[in-house]
């Protein structure tokens, strides 16, 4: 398992992308970042030259990017702009690609809500054809999209792994996957059975924080809980890479012992 750290939950006015926290996760061992996409679309080009540049001189590599999608563009209902959408996917991910990024997560809750009064199933057929649109574009640049379910408080659609897994089904495209996020299953009351269950076909990334109430890093505490569920993706095979998406007043005193925590238990499976 590659263990990465998400830099979106550490961003501030200043610096939107978080990297300033980049230089530190490279000290405490972490394998890779994942940055804010629709952040990155902000930068202009001198820096998001200098971003490319403080990732190759500390040799960290970015494997993925998350916020695929800014909120003020409209994914679903009257006002979503297919043409508009392709050209941002296409631009987005040629940014992804310069960072060597593989894996772009598809959360983006404020995008893709639903509006009030729309049909259901008429949004849901609307983000089942953006995805193939943005698998056709990913594909180009070897990159996968990874859809993220959110829990109910952040998104009116694709709240669970298995309904991320049944559209991701419906998209039926090779590189269209989905991730499962520890704090949204926990929050949402999910099974780990749905991972056993759509794992092995759909799971492609993993996101992780300490519970289902707060982003908080994983404490001790929490162990027994994290083991069952790493357990549950072991079960599918899966190996791949998992992104701390956790946020505190102190992340600097938090990070590498979560980081070292999941790496033990992960090894003591």
């Amino acid at each position: 398992m590659k263990f990465g750290i998400c830099t979106n939950m550490h961003g501030n006015r200043e610096d939107p992308v978080g990297s300033w926290i980049i230089e530190r996760a490279a000290r405490d061992g972490f394998d890779y970042v994942e940055l804010p996409l629709a952040q990155i679309m902000d930068l202009g080009q001198d820096e998001f030259n200098r971003l490319c540049d403080k990732l190759l001189s500390l040799g960290v590599k970015c494997r993925g990017n998350n916020n695929f999608f800014p909120p003020g563009l409209r994914l679903t209902g009257p006002q979503a702009d297919e043409a508009g959408i392709g050209e941002y996917i296409e631009g987005a991910l040629s940014r992804s690609r310069s960072l060597g990024v593989t894996k772009v997560v598809f959360g983006s809750g404020p995008a893709r809500n639903i509006p009030p009064g729309f049909p259901p199933d008429e949004g849901k057929e609307q983000i089942i054809r953006l995805l193939r649109r943005g698998a056709q574009i990913a594909a180009k640049y070897g990159i996968s999209i990874v859809i993220e379910p959110l829990n109910r408080e952040e998104s009116n659609i694709i709240n669970s792994f298995e309904e991320g897994c049944r559209i991701a089904a419906g998209v039926s495209r090779e590189n269209v996957k989905v991730l499962v996020d520890y704090y949204h299953l926990v929050k949402e009351n999910e099974p780990l059975e749905h991972i056993c269950q759509w794992g092995k076909d759909f799971l492609f990334h993993t996101h992780f924080a300490g519970d289902g109430s707060a982003r908080k890093y994983p404490a001790a505490e929490g162990k027994e809980a994290y083991t069952r569920f790493m357990k549950a993706l072991k079960d599918t095979g899966y190996d791949d890479t998992l992104s701390l998406e956790a946020r505190d007043d102190d992340p600097l005193s938090h990070m590498k012992p979560a980081l070292l925590m999941l790496r033990e238990l992960w090894e003591g499976l």
